[in-house]
Formats: C-alpha cells, structure tokens, sequence
C-alpha cells in the first residue's frame, strides 16, 4: 500500500503561482509514474502533469507551458510549480502514483483561483 500525502493549495489571485507538493511513504523508484490529477466541479478527472521513472514528463494541454513538474528522490516526493495561475485551474488537485499497474491517490487539495 502506498500512501501520499499532499500539500501546497490555496487561494491565489489570477496571475499568481502556488507549488504543490506530494511525499509517497515509499521510494518512487517504485513507482512507473508519479504526477497530478485535478478535478473542477461537475467536470471529469484530467490529468495535470506527470513524471515517469526515467525522467521524462507529460503535461495536460490546458497547463502546457505554465506548470512544471519536477522530484527528489531522496525526499520521496513530486512537486507541482503552477504559474500564471487563471480561474480556470481552480480545482482539487490529486497526486497520482503507478505502482505496480495500480492507482494510488492522495487526499487531493484546493486550488481557487479567485480575485
């Protein structure tokens, strides 16, 4: 069983950034991938950004260029920079890991773009 925790979310006003943060209870070189995940009311689960095992990384369409993803494996966690933040990112963020061809989620955090 894997275990994440996740921190970082907020209230910010358009424009503004917040780093996102998630500590797996294990090594992620378990794991295949590890990233985010939001969900906006009444919308679907979509993916937000994600790193694999050998470094490489994925964003989703709408956050392309304005959010990077990024690790430290001696800290077991992922990080989530969101910059040029817009009203449209608000939503509950979840950290994502592949372990072993199963899913594992964190408890999610708010993300509120709002002025």
């Amino acid at each position: 069983q894997v275990q994440l925790v996740e921190s970082g979310g907020g209230l910010v006003q358009p424009g503004g950034s917040l780093r996102l943060s998630c500590t797996a209870s294990m090594s992620i070189f378990s794991f295949n991938a590890m990233g985010f995940y939001r969900q906006a009311p009444g919308k679907q689960r979509e993916l937000v950004a994600q790193i694999r095992r050998i470094g490489s990384s994925i964003y989703g369409d709408a956050v392309q260029g304005r959010f990077t993803i990024s690790r430290d494996n001696f800290k077991n966690a992922v990080y989530l920079q969101m910059n040029s933040l817009e009203p449209e990112d608000t939503a509950v963020y979840y950290c994502n890991v592949d372990y072993m061809s199963t899913d594992f989620w964190g408890q999610g955090t708010q993300v509120t773009v709002s002025s």
